[in-house]
């Protein structure tokens, strides 16, 4: 027997629609009005446990795949900020009290996270469009696509209009006065425009004996690590800004800051540029930002000096034992040997 499953809520109980014989036509299964109601009040929850504030909350609850959509890209956004930190002395750390106290502060660090959140958010968003599991968006038609003669429209490309307008109604409108409220604001926006540039057209061509007479096209977003690397090239020529107000409409601006700082670049922040106020801590010892790098793990020849903070590291030898030797059999394995190695592992002393 095989056990129907209706698209089971993130971090939810399934909700099942019975036992079958797996012979039955789907059509002649509808959900119940109780199933409707517990898959929407299990959808709900999802929304309320993202402490969302209350326009976002609504549009969580609008679209049952939007909980699902904000979940993976919470996700997708927390594991490739470790990533790309994983050298480094902030780490990316974001357990409750740590990611509190640096979102209160306007940090580069807060800065690369508002932008990889934004872009995270709006990468999964275009994807979840063009793989069907969102009720209010499909995939992305392309009007403006290039019309050779000949291509044609085919496949389903990613939907980065419908994403781009759900991102910037989610995140609120463009804040006037307050300095850390426009930064927070330029910073998402950044994330949202290096999705947009890595947006690339992918063809496959139709045709007799593998000639091209058409080709279906579509259009693409990069992966999200490539977005990620990005940002954290970004994240390393980040400006530094200050506050000015325009006397004409009596908005705030974001400008260098008004004293000269030195290593600092007077340079006017582009669009495209991370922007940050607040100079970071060292992140050497545990703060109310980080639990610091003492017992940190680190490449003798790569970051120990700099992770460890000038503290040295200690060294420490042990017996791994990994696969080696390894070769695929027909059909269809790989056979591999055990072998056994003595690795020496550093640790940043406390």
């Amino acid at each position: 027997a095989v056990i129907f499953c209706f698209p089971c809520p993130h971090r939810g109980s399934p909700v099942f629609l019975g036992r079958l014989t797996g012979n039955e036509p789907l059509t002649i299964l509808p959900l119940t009005s109780e199933m409707e109601e517990a898959a929407v009040k299990a959808h709900y929850k999802v929304c309320d446990r993202l402490k969302l504030e209350k326009k976002q909350r609504r549009m969580c609850r609008r679209d049952p795949g939007v909980a699902e959509t904000l979940m993976e890209a919470i996700s997708m956004s927390a594991l490739e900020c470790q990533y790309q930190f994983r050298f480094e002395r902030w780490n990316c750390t974001l357990e409750g009290r740590y990611r509190a106290s640096l979102l209160k502060r306007g940090f580069k660090e807060t800065a690369f996270l508002y932008a990889i959140s934004s872009a995270g958010l709006t990468h999964a968003m275009a994807k979840a469009c063009s793989a069907g599991r969102m009720e209010r968006c499909t995939c992305d038609e392309a009007p403006d696509l290039e019309n050779r003669e000949a291509w044609q429209w085919g496949g389903c490309g990613d939907n980065l209009k419908y994403s781009n307008k759900f991102v910037k109604e989610f995140l609120g409108r463009k804040p006037n006065k307050d300095l850390r409220a426009r930064v927070d604001f330029h910073n998402n926006l950044v994330g949202m425009k290096v999705i947009k540039a890595g947006v690339e057209t992918t063809c496959k061509c139709h045709g007799v004996s593998g000639s091209c007479t058409v080709r279906t096209c579509w259009r693409q977003l990069s992966p999200f690590h490539e977005i990620g690397k990005q940002l954290k090239q970004k994240y390393e020529t980040s400006l530094k800004v200050g506050s000015t107000t325009n006397e004409a409409t009596g908005e705030g601006d974001i400008s260098p800051p008004k004293k000269s700082i030195p290593g600092h670049s007077d340079q006017i922040p582009r669009t495209t540029d991370l922007v940050y106020i607040d100079d970071s801590p060292s992140f050497c010892l545990m703060s109310r930002y980080s639990p610091g790098t003492s017992g940190r793990k680190c490449y003798k020849d790569k970051n120990c000096d700099s992770i460890c903070c000038g503290r040295g590291h200690n060294t420490q030898s042990r017996v791994v034992t990994r696969p080696c030797q390894c070769q695929v059999r027909w059909c269809c394995y790989v056979e591999c040997k055990q072998c056994t190695q003595r690795e020496e592992v550093y640790t940043c002393k406390d």
